[in-house]
């Protein structure tokens, strides 16, 4: 009789209990699937969640972040662990379909994917665990839903987020998922600036919470959003909520640090309490690497008090105490902000901002600002020190050495001797206070430090000076007598010895040294003859002119950038910028001051009646209908500069002069210029000669003038040289065609394109070359070389005449073409005389011309 073994029925139960469908199939796949897979994922997922936040860096001197911020470029470092939960809770799904932590496996899936920032598949992901055909557990669903709404938030996709946040506020969530999707909510609101609805949602969640949620950090942020919003006793009961569930210690701080900046101060004891409780933090051991917040919030505190020296001077202790970056960037912001709105210390303003912007992060929320402060301010003292140092050097200029050596003698009683070492650079001690001189009643602003007891300064202008005197008596009239009689450097002065190098190596530097060492800079410095003087006022004038422009248009301070451009108005009087600022006034007065407005108004017309901006004035779509005629002026320049290259002279004329007929732009000289060329190559040289004379003494400047310079030079070197050119037709020789450009890298390149194209286009089969020769310093040849014969030549110069559509890219018209025989070609690059060959081309290649 057969028996059957015990083990077959072993293994038979076995492979029943795996099957999902029986009771011990379920247990054995949930009971696998939960501690294998799916617990394995979770753990992954919650160190990934843990080192979110222990990268995360708060910034409590702004509204802290519900959740921690993510970083793509710091997500690289668990990118392991992202793979690793991902394959274990694929393990979970896969090997055990229809257990019940499939949709828990699914959802972390989706974190993962969130978590290194691939944001499609994680959307699929939850979007696929909201189906109820994946899972019947409603609660799950709304999880998905939940982490769908962070997804979405962070991704900045706001319009989804908030479908998302309609569609679960309908819905009945549990305990758990309804504290968790108001968090998001507010999470959501905060990454929009909503505060509003950030505090909203925040104070529907806080019956929620219970001490296991640690809940010191959101009662924190309640507080700080109150605060925000001016809600300050709302603010202050948050703070003391915060203390009275012990949070972390550094929240615990920076709360009861907060309590002082929101209590109710109305009476002299409540200002002597808040200090009380400033000094009782700072005697606090636990508080030693809190110590620069302390005097910042300090310095907050005396700012809002109006006690503006104290407020700088904990400002100060603050950048002292601390390391702390974040801080030190706001101390910078606020001194910053002292000095250049309070105390009107631009100098001292620009540096504080500057240093504010190096010591800020560009993420950080306000930064921009900081920035643009930074530059505004930067170009404002820029012009603000040109306008100090010159006004201060035309009021010495008028005193005697005596009296300026009083003065240097004065200045640096004030100042104590500097020891020096071998080893050392002799530095002096920079000063705030302003020198004791009476300085002209129009000068911008006074001196809020003295120039020249800059060392770098000083520095400079001791070399400067020594380079162009030499070591000279210390005396009146020290010009003349140098010129008569100079002193060597080796030579004992009369009034003064000057100070040797061995001396200042030595250490020496005696009082009466000193002094005259600090003249002798002095004197340098200063501008004696009238050349000089009125070098300086035109930078006194170009910088006022700079700083009312810089209130008027990037500090949109109105009031000062009157005041500045009536100060230039009133220095120079016939200042060149005069116009410009007699309409500006009239632009920020007319709504304000229409009596001064219409003054200016007036003034404008009757003293610049041809400007563009009494033009303006007359009427405001000037500038539009110019540009429009002017466009039309351009395209006729076109057409007429084509004709040029053709020979068609006369047409060429009658379309410039058509041009010129219209309206005065600023395009006009170009068409002038473009006339004149005609005339030349009309071969009138008489006029031609005149007309580039009156051309260059009738006020055009710039890149024309310059060229009209060359081209009347060049023509009256061609009169002075008669002699009958070397220069002869060849036939059957290979020519070159040749662009004549202005030496620029960037404008050879595209013409080099542009032949090349050319080229392909319209004589591919002869397979020319282009290339570039240096002519001279200021010209370049652009050669398209390989032309088999003159007709061939003819033939591509005729073509590229008719092909072209306007002027070679960025050459403003100023260019011209030919074709050359290689003979001649060398020719012309040993005689230099380009005229020569272009009056020979005009009288034997185009008379020939098919």
């Amino acid at each position: 009789m057969f028996r059957i073994s015990p083990a077959f029925f072993v293994f038979i139960a076995a492979l029943l209990g795996c099957s999902p469908d029986t009771l011990t199939g379920r247990v054995f796949h949930n009971t696998t699937a939960h501690y294998n897979g799916y617990f394995y994922a979770r753990e992954e997922i919650k160190n990934i969640e843990k080192t979110l936040w222990q990268n995360h860096q708060d910034d409590y001197s702004g509204i802290l972040w519900l959740f921690p911020s993510m970083d793509s470029v710091r997500a690289k470092a668990y990118d392991k662990q992202i793979q690793e939960a991902v394959k274990m809770a694929s393990i979970a799904i896969q090997r055990h379909p229809g257990s019940k932590w499939t949709d828990d496996s699914y959802l972390l899936v989706g974190k993962a994917r969130l978590y290194s920032f691939d944001w499609g598949n994680a959307i699929q992901t939850f979007k696929y665990i909201n189906n109820p055909k994946v899972t019947r557990d409603a609660n799950m669903r709304h999880t998905a839903l939940i982490w769908l709404l962070r997804t979405y938030a962070v991704h900045r996709e706001f319009s989804n987020a908030e479908a998302v946040i309609d569609y679960l506020q309908k819905e009945n969530l549990n305990r758990a998922n309804k504290k968790r999707f108001l968090l998001e909510k507010a999470y959501y609101f905060q990454l929009r600036g909503n505060f509003d609805g950030m505090i909203r949602a925040l104070s529907e969640v806080e019956p929620l919470f219970s001490r296991k949620d640690k809940p010191g950090r959101y009662y924190f942020i309640m507080g700080q959003v109150y605060q925000h919003l001016g809600f300050e006793s709302e603010a202050y009961n948050f703070y003391r909520k915060t203390i009275g569930v012990h949070p972390a210690y550094e929240i615990e701080f920076y709360a009861r640090l907060y309590m002082t900046q929101v209590a109710e101060i109305s009476r002299s004891r409540d200002i002597a309490m808040a200090r009380k409780s400033f000094r009782k933090l700072l005697t606090d051991a636990k508080n030693r690497d809190f110590k620069d917040k302390i005097y910042y919030e300090m310095g907050l505190f005396e700012e809002k008090q109006g006690h503006l020296s104290e407020a700088i001077q904990y400002y100060n202790l603050a950048l002292r105490q601390g390391n702390n970056r974040l801080i030190d960037a706001d101390a910078y912001q606020r001194l910053g902000h002292l000095y250049y709105d309070s105390l009107r210390s631009f100098v001292l303003a620009q540096a504080y901002y500057d240093s504010a912007a190096r010591a800020m992060p560009p993420s950080r929320p306000g930064y921009a600002e900081i920035k643009k402060r930074q530059e505004i301010l930067g170009e404002f003292v820029k012009h603000y020190k040109i306008i100090q140092l010159n006004d201060s050097l035309l009021t010495l200029s008028r005193l005697d050495t005596a009296s300026l050596r009083r003065l240097v003698e004065e200045k640096l009683s004030h100042e104590p001797p500097v020891p020096l070492d071998k080893k050392q650079k002799v530095k002096r001690k920079s000063t705030d206070q302003p020198v004791s001189v009476d300085f002209p009643a129009e000068t911008v602003a006074s001196v809020s430090g003295w120039y020249f007891s800059n060392p770098s300064t000083l520095a400079a202008g001791r070399t400067e000076f020594l380079r162009v005197w030499g070591r000279i008596a210390l005396e009146d009239n020290w010009r003349k007598t140098s010129a008569r009689s100079p002193v060597q450097p080796e030579q004992p002065v009369v009034t003064a010895q000057p100070v040797s190098d061995n001396k200042l190596n030595a250490g020496e530097l005696s009082a009466e040294d000193r002094v005259n060492e600090t003249l002798r800079n002095l004197m340098a410095q200063i501008p004696y003859t009238d050349t000089l003087k009125q070098l300086a006022l035109k930078r006194i004038e170009e910088s006022l002119f700079a700083l009312g422009d810089i209130y008027y248009f990037r500090m949109n301070e109105m009031a000062n950038a009157v005041t500045t451009y009536q100060t230039l108005l009133h220095r120079f009087p016939a200042s060149a910028f005069e116009a410009e600022v007699l309409y500006k006034l009239y632009l920020i007065l007319k709504d304000t001051d229409t009596a001064s407005a219409s003054g200016y108004a007036r003034r404008l017309v009757s003293t610049y009646p041809e400007s563009t901006f009494a033009r303006l004035l007359q009427n405001p779509d000037y500038l539009a209908e110019t540009e429009r005629i002017q466009e039309k002026q351009k395209i006729l320049y076109r057409r007429a500069y084509q004709l040029y290259q053709l020979n068609e002279l006369k047409d060429a004329s009658m379309l410039i002069q058509e041009a010129l007929q219209m309206e005065e732009t600023p395009f006009v000289p170009w068409l002038r210029m473009l006339d004149i060329l005609i005339t030349g190559k009309s071969g009138d040289k008489e006029t031609y000669q005149s007309r580039l004379q009156y051309f260059i003494e009738n006020g055009e400047s710039g890149e024309l003038a310059e060229l009209a310079q060359s081209m009347l030079q060049a023509a009256k070197a061609t009169r002075k040289s008669p002699e009958k050119s070397s220069y002869s037709r060849q036939v059957e020789e290979p020519h070159y065609f040749v662009a004549v450009v202005q030496a620029d890298e960037a404008l050879e390149a595209n013409v080099i394109r542009m032949l090349n194209d050319f080229n392909k286009n319209n004589f591919a089969a002869l397979q020319l070359k282009v290339s570039r020769t240096e002519f001279n310093e200021k010209t370049t040849f652009i050669l398209v070389s390989d032309l088999p014969r003159i007709s061939t030549a003819i033939e591509y110069y005729r073509t590229f005449g008719e092909k072209l559509t306007g002027p070679l890219p960025q050459s403003n018209g100023k260019f011209s073409t030919f074709v050359i025989s290689k003979g001649n070609f060398n020719i012309l690059y040993r005689t230099q005389q380009l005229h020569e060959y272009l009056e020979f081309f005009a009288q034997v290649y185009q008379i020939e011309s098919p």
